[in-house]
């Protein structure tokens, strides 16, 4: 039996810290294979949770209930805020296993992302013509729509998306806040952009400066630390 302590926190919440896609971050995992990331994931019914490897050198590990990821936006912008928090200051860098590293900061009651496309996880991007058709689609949408994310504008003008994202391809039927999505999304766009996801989750995103790069904000907030026993 192996027993984590995990910090537990929601990413990309609304103004008020309601909704946001819950992440399970734990310190000194690197001694931990892959199946124990997979095995917590599915354990605490999260799309990723986050292994810290090295703290001091912000090597990361990110984890879905079906295997590792090279990069994602929530648990890298929900690692930030974590390890903010432990460090007294922002880390300034994440190093992800698989994947070039995350510039993250801290701005304005945001925490920001700046991550490369190339590496974020690819989503069918399908564009609707209304919010109420996001809205009305079931879970699952349809046969093979397992790796998706449906949009409509809200607000063209403004910027302002909603969007609902399936990914049973990784364990996940519907993801609440989906920050790779994002980032490919304020590629697509070229401007910056508010989505609306999930039951309430709000993710802003734009192009960097950087070709081939976006950055991706949201708020966090904690909800507590939890320790986790997983019988291998």
């Amino acid at each position: 039996m192996t027993t984590l302590d995990v910090h537990v926190v929601r990413v990309f919440t609304d103004a008020y810290g309601a909704f946001g896609n819950p992440l399970g971050v734990v310190f000194d995992a690197a001694d931990f294979p892959e199946e124990v990331g997979t095995q917590l994931t599915a354990r605490l019914g999260f799309s990723e949770t986050v292994f810290v490897d090295d703290l001091d050198a912000r090597r990361i590990r990110i984890f879905t209930p079906a295997r590792e990821l090279r990069l994602a936006g929530h648990p890298v912008v929900g690692t930030a805020w974590v390890l903010a928090r432990e460090l007294g200051r922002p880390p300034g860098v994440l190093r992800p296993r698989l994947a070039d590293e995350v510039a993250v900061w801290e701005r304005d009651s945001l925490t920001w992302a700046r991550c490369s496309a190339a590496d974020a996880q690819k989503w069918d991007l399908v564009r609707l013509e209304s919010p109420a058709d996001v809205d009305a689609l079931p879970v699952p949408p349809g046969p093979g729509i397992d790796h998706h994310q449906f949009w409509a504008w809200i607000d063209e003008p403004a910027g302002v998306l909603r969007a609902r994202n399936f990914a049973s391809a990784l364990g996940v039927p519907e993801d609440e806040a989906t920050g790779s999505a994002a980032v490919h999304l304020a590629q697509l766009h070229g401007r910056p952009i508010t989505i609306r996801q999930g039951r309430g989750s709000v993710i802003t995103a734009r192009p960097a400066a950087q070709p081939g790069w976006s950055e991706i904000g949201g708020r966090v907030v904690s909800e507590g630390q939890r320790s986790v026993t997983l019988t291998a």
